[in-house]
Order: structure tokens, then sequence, then C-alpha cells
């Protein structure tokens, strides 16, 4: 399966007591980049988020946005600091006997006193917030997925396209290199004959410049291993179009690949010093450049 590293997907649901809602949002990155923002309360469950994800994300910087609220109030817990108590009522009870004073302390002026009374909120139990969230989250990832999955495909299919035009421009390329041979021989028996005014060359010694030429201009290895490259290249992407279920890595593999067809072609462009040759390899490179380009895109 072939996706793109650059996806959105998005899900909310009310799952037991909580509302969910969950972002993913990814771009382009050589590795896998993940940020996940949820609230403090669920931070425990971060890492289970993580690797839940990481089963089906390979690549890419990778936004999770995770919302997760109550749909009913939690239940509050009051309570009561009796150590901070006893000491307001031993240092209340020794002012008014201190200064002959009327202890009137009543029960609603201690609770006004401070950090005797605290209200909490009970602690949300993580395992049911978890199976609030995973659900959620499957249908986000699935979304996310789906659209990466539309993506890589459209990708896919235009660089099995490209490779079809680097393919027509080789064959041109070595079509046309016996002829560069058969110009440089019938260019240079001219230049010889022009230099002997008239004279008889030395068919030997024409004979094997010509072969030292041929053999400095000869790409036939060049032609066959950027052929190679080319087929290898395209059984990858239309196996990878063919196949269903988890990703592979196919940028990384397809990269070296890249590399190698702008090498061969380069080395071509230098043996053969000819115009035409030398714009179709121009042609070649920059077509390589598009598709270098486009599997920067590839999971």
């Amino acid at each position: 399966m072939i996706r793109s590293m650059t996806g959105y997907g998005r899900s909310s649901a009310v799952t037991g007591n909580y509302d969910v809602t969950v972002e993913i949002r990814s771009v382009n990155h050589r590795y896998l980049e993940m940020f996940i923002h949820m609230p403090r309360f669920c931070s425990p469950l971060e890492d289970r988020v993580r690797n839940f994800l990481r089963q089906q994300i390979i690549r890419g910087k990778t936004e999770v946005n995770i919302s997760v609220k109550s749909v009913e109030d939690q239940s509050r817990k009051i309570t009561v600091d009796n150590a901070l108590l006893s000491d307001y009522l031993e240092v209340l009870s020794k002012t008014a006997e201190e200064y002959s004073l009327v202890n009137d302390v009543t029960v609603s002026t201690l609770f006004r006193l401070p950090e005797v009374l605290t209200t909490e909120k009970e602690e949300a139990d993580l395992e049911d917030v978890w199976q609030a969230i995973e659900p959620t989250l499957c249908a986000a990832l699935s979304d996310f997925s789906a659209q990466r999955e539309k993506e890589g495909r459209f990708l896919a299919e235009d660089i099995l396209d490209k490779c079809s035009q680097i393919e027509e421009r080789v064959s041109a390329i070595q079509a046309r290199s016996p002829k560069l041979v058969e110009a440089y021989t019938a260019k240079l028996r001219e230049r010889i004959l022009q230099l002997l005014d008239g004279g008889t060359p030395d068919e030997q010694r024409l004979l094997t410049e010509v072969a030292i030429m041929a053999d400095k201009m000869a790409v036939d290895e060049e032609i066959v291993r950027l052929g190679s490259h080319i087929r290898n290249f395209s059984d990858i992407f239309r196996q990878g179009l063919a196949e269903e279920g988890a990703p592979s890595p196919l940028g990384k593999k397809t990269d070296f690949i890249v590399q190698e067809m702008n090498r061969e072609i380069n080395t071509v462009s230098s043996k053969i010093g000819d115009m035409e040759v030398t714009l179709t390899a121009i042609e070649v490179k920059n077509i390589i450049e598009k598709i270098r380009e486009q599997i920067q895109n590839i999971e």
C-alpha cells in the first residue's frame, strides 16, 4: 500500500460519560515525529495513544489533538483539615482568655477560615477514559489513513507516468548512439583528408582512432543499468498499488534508486558530446528531479 505523508482525520463521539474529539494531521518529515495534545488529567494515557498510532503511521510530522470532556459533573469531595482547624481553635481560645473576650466562634465562622475546607473532584478512572478515547481515535485514524491512501495513489500513478516518459527518452538516446559513431567516423575522415590535402589516409590509424572514440562514447552499460533501475522502480510502485493492508516504507527505498538513475543519466550525458542527446538527457534529469520531489511526499 502506498500512502502520502500528508493527511487529516477527525472524529467526535460521546462514549460513556465522556465527549471525545480527536484530530490527526501530518506533513512531510524524514522520520516519524509525533506531538500529542490532550487534557492534563489524561496525560498518563499519552504513551498508550502514541503506541497505538505507531502501529499505523510510519513517517511524517504528526500532530494529534484529543479533547475529552465529562458529560456529567464529576462527584466533588469536601474535606476538612482537622489539624489546621484544631490549631485555629487553640489560637482563638487563648486569645479570648488572654484578652478577656467572649469566644463566640461558630461552625460557619470556622469554615470561613482559610484552607479549613477544600473541595476537589474525584479522580477520573483512566481505564474508563481510555475506553472512551479508543473508538474515537480509531475512527479519526481511519479517516486520516483513507485520505493518505487516496493521495498516495495519485502520487504513485503520476510517478509511473513519469517513469514511462523517462523510458521513451532513454530509448531515443539508445537509438541515436550508434549513429553518433558513424557521424564521428565521417567527420574524422573528412578532417584527415583536409590535413593531407588530397593524400591517402592511413585506414588502420583511422580505424584505431574511431575504435578509441567509440569506446569512450559507448553508453550501453549505463543504458542497461538505467533501464533496470526504471523497471525496478516501476515494479515497486505497481506492487504498492496492488497491495492491501499495512503500508510499506517505500519513501526511503525508492530514494536510493532515484539517486542511481540520476547518476547513470549524468554519465550518459557526459560521455556523448551530442547536442540532441544532451538536451534529451536534461529532460530526463528534470523528470527524475520531479520524481524525487514526489517521493519525498510518500510514507
